[in-house]
């Protein structure tokens, strides 16, 4: 039995930028998607490249930013995840003189919702502060939480790694970081079989902060206590696109 899986995963840093067109609108006013600062108000959702053949809704991955939640889910992104209107029932069958030949066919059980599921790793658990090489426990931590959900994706179309960087130093260097840390948790997930054309890697530096985070102490006066508060936007995000086989 095949229903459609979306997993996403958060470790700690990434890399390149995005592409590929297909519809999604979202409201400006109240959006988690990543959207352009142009554009109509019909297709202004950042897109990830087209996979699987013929571009369009089911072969694309919209941008999320760090605070969306399935319920920010729109329909030109996210269709599995949006609300459908339930069919209507079918019309009883008239009175009849004559017994039915056979009792009417009872509609079918709903397909079970797609799961959505983020899990956040600290960077520290991948990598020494402001290092791009993955520590033996990283490694570890990416088997255990990534690899293990990998091997139930029975079609993988996508896997988004992103990363992210907190907010000490310049953007120009954070970005870079961002993009190595990426780099480095894509290069681990291929030398575990992942196929490399299948992966996708951004880094987004110091631009998107975990909400609530507040971090007060001065640099570099306190620059020990500021580092252990920042932690939490120090992460790698990596989020599956595929089909996998539901376990009963």
């Amino acid at each position: 039995m095949k229903r459609r899986l979306i997993a996403t995963v958060a470790a700690g840093a990434t890399a390149a930028m995005l592409g590929g067109a297909a519809f999604g609108q979202a409201d400006p006013a109240n959006s988690a998607y990543l959207m352009f600062g142009y554009g109509t108000a019909d297709n202004n959702v950042w897109r990830s490249g087209s996979y699987g053949g013929t571009p369009g809704v089911n072969d694309t991955l919209c941008w999320r930013t760090g605070y969306w939640t399935p319920a920010n889910a729109v329909a030109g992104c996210d269709p599995d995840l949006v609300t459908k209107t339930a069919a209507a029932a079918p019309a009883p069958t008239p009175p009849s003189a004559t017994p039915p030949s056979a009792a009417p066919t009872p509609a079918p059980a709903p397909a079970p919702a797609a799961g959505v599921q983020k899990i956040t790793l600290a960077t520290k658990a991948l990598f020494d502060f402001d290092r791009a090489v993955l520590k033996p426990e990283g490694r570890a931590a990416i088997d255990n939480e990534v690899i293990s959900r990998l091997n139930q994706v029975s079609r993988l179309e996508l896997v988004l790694v992103t990363g992210h960087t907190d907010r000490i130093g310049t953007q120009a260097y954070n970005q870079r970081l961002s993009e190595r840390r990426a780099n480095a948790v894509r290069d681990y997930l291929v030398s575990r079989g992942v196929a490399r054309d299948k992966i996708e890697t951004l880094g987004m530096g110091k631009t998107q902060p975990v909400p609530g985070v507040v971090c007060n102490q001065p640099y570099p006066q306190q620059r020990k206590a500021l580092i252990a508060c920042l932690a939490p936007n120090r992460r790698v995000e990596i989020e599956v696109k595929g089909e996998g086989t539901a376990r009963r």
